[in-house]
């Protein structure tokens, strides 16, 4: 059967439900969001009059839910106009428009008998063949369905969002034995190229995947910090990005995630995990009864691992919780040897074997937890799946891991830390001994540039299902074709090279520069066309501040000249090069990062790409050609008949408040990205489809373009205005005078200088001027002081 998803029936409203809901939206699916109905009147109905059968009644439970959902930051939706595809209703009138849908979701309260009788009801309105699931943690799938027709149970699974659903990429799926495969199959495909998931298949054991791994990597910690006398945050320094997980590491993640959540799922596993050979690790340690016990679930009670108070100079501090006396305390500097060792290693495959060996409490740590964690996986298959490629890919998606455990177990070295686990009376599952035996002493290994997994069930290594369509640059570095300091040149094969950033959080330096002008270089000697992407949790940060400010201090206007003048010429390259090139932006895309996806011929974002040119906040202006691109574009849109001093104006307001866009859809929005410019669901596809965006525009006859002449500015007519605004903003001290003096320059480049009629320049003019301004500007004491105040704290001061 042909199955497509139009439309959605999302049946709860709540934390998970709504946020489900809104996630379908953003794809542009119709989502029908149904709750129950209240059963008593709140006050403001009963002061209006309204009876229990008003409408608005009934759907209030409903309709307030997804209004909290909307308003939450960081927001469910790309863009706050897609809650339009939601239309909302109740379980008691509405609950028969289910027969519109392609496929109904249960997120109700995870009580199985709920369930049970909701899918009941349910199936006197649900048409035959339309895909049913229930998003659940732990309930096991095939109970929800006891006493349901063959068609509904052939069409049922589970289907476990993470959330928040927008964020978190990973989607479980469990079907039961009588699922159909093709269901199956065809959510594992749809979560992956329309949700945007690693979609996972599970097993339907306790906790699937993510959860069964994630909370004993968790508990095991709890455990083993009580062993250790390790204090909180000495604990949340070393399992933070340390190991390549997030920055909210273990004690910060459980108050964010809820500590009661935590409680439950460990709970819930120690009941029902019975033949789990680690079962005892899943007890709660006595602190965390008591925590349970005062109810310090973290973030939603106020406090749990740690309190945010106020100190006695009136400063909000963050005190940490003393595990032995459960009272809360300053917080102290955490410092280890073995970690001051790694510093400078910023690969974390070269960095674990080096925290694993390390002679300190450190290192004791990480060989207990990394050893249990080991060999807890190993243990696991063929309970949780058969595949251990999909423990992995689960505990990644799912808890924002940087690798997984079997990649890290290799990174470490498979036989060298089987002796320790060894030696401590433990033993990895027998299987890991037949691979050893069998010559095979990794789980992974790349072939013909291709990344493959150790099969148990065949003895031989197989490719991950999945990824025959995507290009990781991991795999293809054997294809460098050049390579600085802060950039790789790959090719990837059709003609297309690929270039990579790989500076600290991509910054735009010297190197970068050079980088882009050199690939542009060969790609127009030897190759179709490029790509500018990489694999960092940002496409770039921006221009590097340090090297800019240590000029500004020195007074060495020419080498910044020098600097301006290069960045202009690398994005003017970009934009104007005989082969075609394609930005794959994705994560935080700022300042420089920006500019240089302005200047590409066409984008390949990701979906969570948070870009905008945020220099204002650091007392400068765009000075890369971003002004100029704004200007040119709003000259354009001049001819669509908008008006004028409107079009610049909304350019302006977005470069002088720094705005960032909040997904790639809000960029099209801001006029950032365009119509044409392509969002890639699933960021693991997004240089494959980067590469054929590309192939594209080869294929269509790409022709280089030529620098214009024709951009439209308004000069006095808008420059007053503009100024005007400046000054009455600083009046009502609403901004600074260096914020003024900025927004002054900003407007010059934008309106053209002091024009005395609107009329017609080229791109080198506005260069020239954004160039002058941006020099100006620094040599201000004030653009100085806020460089400095951005690199010590990263964040924006407001002098």
């Amino acid at each position: 059967m042909n199955y497509k998803i139009r439309k959605v029936a999302v049946l709860g409203s709540g934390v998970m439900g709504s946020r489900i809901a809104c996630h379908f939206a953003n794809i542009g699916v119709q989502v029908l969001l149904l709750d129950i109905a209240p059963k008593e009147l709140n006050e403001a109905e009963t002061a209006k009059g309204l009876g229990l059968d008003n409408k608005l009644v009934k759907n209030r439970i409903v309709n307030d839910a997804l209004a909290s959902a909307i308003k939450s930051n960081p927001s469910p939706l790309y863009l706050a106009s897609f809650a339009n595809n939601i239309t909302t209703g109740n379980l008691t009138d509405d609950l028969s428009k289910i027969k519109e849908v392609d496929w109904i979701i249960e997120v109700v309260v995870e009580n199985l008998k709920i369930k049970q009788q909701l899918f009941e009801s349910v199936e006197k309105y649900r048409k035959p063949g339309t895909i049913i699931s229930s998003n659940t943690s732990g309930i096991p799938i095939h109970l929800m369905c006891e006493g349901r027709s063959d068609d509904f149970v052939a069409h049922f699974c589970g289907t476990h969002f993470f959330n928040p659903p927008r964020y978190l990429k990973l989607l479980e799926i469990i079907p039961t034995a009588k699922t159909k495969k093709e269901i199956t199959d065809f959510l594992i495909d749809y979560g992956s190229l329309f949700l945007g998931k690693t979609t996972v298949l599970c097993n339907d054991t306790p906790a699937f995947i993510a959860n069964r791994i994630g909370v004993y990597a968790i508990m095991e910690i709890l455990h083993v910090v009580k062993k250790l006398g390790l204090s909180v945050e000495e604990v949340d320094k070393l399992t933070g990005p340390v190991i390549g997980h997030p920055k909210s590491a273990t004690f910060r993640t459980g108050d964010v995630v809820g500590l009661d959540t935590l409680i439950k799922v460990a709970n819930n596993l120690t009941n029902d995990a019975k033949n789990d050979e680690a079962i005892h690790l899943f007890e709660l340690p006595d602190f965390l009864k008591k925590i349970d016990e005062n109810k310090w679930y973290g973030d939603k009670s106020g406090q749990g691992f740690y309190k945010k108070t106020k100190n006695e100079n009136g400063e909000t501090e963050i005190l940490s919780l003393d595990l032995e006396t459960l009272t809360y305390k300053t917080q102290k500097k955490v410092k280890f040897a073995t970690l001051e060792q790694t510093k400078p290693i910023e690969s974390l495959t070269k960095r674990l074997p080096i925290l694993y060996q390390g002679k300190d409490i450190a290192g004791e740590f990480y060989q207990t937890t990394f050893n249990g964690l080991f060999r807890y996986v190993s243990h696991r298959i063929p309970e949780i799946t058969d595949d251990l490629y999909k423990i992995d890919a689960a505990v990644c998606a799912g808890f924002g891991w940087e690798m997984g455990p079997f990649e890290m177990w290799d990174a470490i070295g498979i036989q060298n830390s089987i002796t320790i686990i060894e030696a401590n009376g433990n033993k990895p599952a027998t299987w890991v001994y037949e691979m050893l035996n069998s010559g095979i002493n990794s789980f992974y290994k790349i072939e013909n540039g291709t990344k493959k997994y150790y099969d148990i069930s065949t003895k031989k290594y197989q490719n991950i299902p999945g990824t025959e369509k995507q290009i990781t640059l991991d795999t293809i570095r054997t294809n460098k074709v050049w390579s600085n300091s802060g950039t790789t040149l790959i090719d990837l094969g059709d003609g297309i090279v690929n270039l990579e950033f790989h500076t600290k959080m991509n910054t735009m330096g010297g190197e970068v520069i050079q980088g882009i002008l050199k690939s542009i270089e060969i790609a127009e000697k030897d190759f179709r066309g490029l790509v500018i992407a990489n694999e960092g949790v940002n496409f770039s940060a921006g221009a590097n501040l340090a090297m800019l400010l240590m000029f500004a201090i020195d007074q060495e206007w020419d080498e910044i000249d020098l600097m301006v003048r290069s960045f202009q010429k690398a994005t003017t390259r970009a934009r104007f090069s005989s082969v075609p090139v394609v930005t794959a932006p994705h994560g935080l895309t700022l300042g420089g990062g920006c500019e240089l996806n302005l200047h590409a011929d066409a984008i390949q974002a990701a979906p969570e790409t948070y870009i905008g040119m945020v220099e204002v906040g650091v007392g400068l202006i765009p000075g890369g050609g971003g002004t100029k691109e704004m200007t040119l574009r709003a000259s354009d849109a001049f001819e669509d008949g908008d008006i004028e001093l409107n079009s610049i104006k909304n350019a302006y307001m977005n470069i002088a408040m720094a705005k960032v866009a909040t997904s790639a859809h809000e960029a099209k929005a801001m006029n950032i990205f365009r119509k044409s410019d392509g969002i890639s669901m699933n960021q693991s596809m997004q240089i494959a489809d980067a590469k054929k965006r590309v192939i594209e525009l080869v294929e269509a006859g790409y022709t280089q373009p030529k620098m214009r002449n024709d951009i439209k500015v308004q000069g006095k007519s808008a420059l007053s205005m503009f100024l005007t605004g400046a000054h009455a903003m600083y009046k009502g001290a609403y901004i600074s005078e260096h914020d003024k003096k900025i927004s002054e320059k900003l407007a010059w480049i934008m309106c053209g200088g002091d024009l005395s009629a609107p009329q017609k320049v080229s791109e080198q003019y506005l260069l020239d001027l954004e160039r002058e301004a941006f020099l100006s500007l620094c040599g201000e004491r004030k653009t100085l002081e806020r460089i400095q105040h951005t690199l010590k704290t990263g964040k924006p001061l407001r002098n």
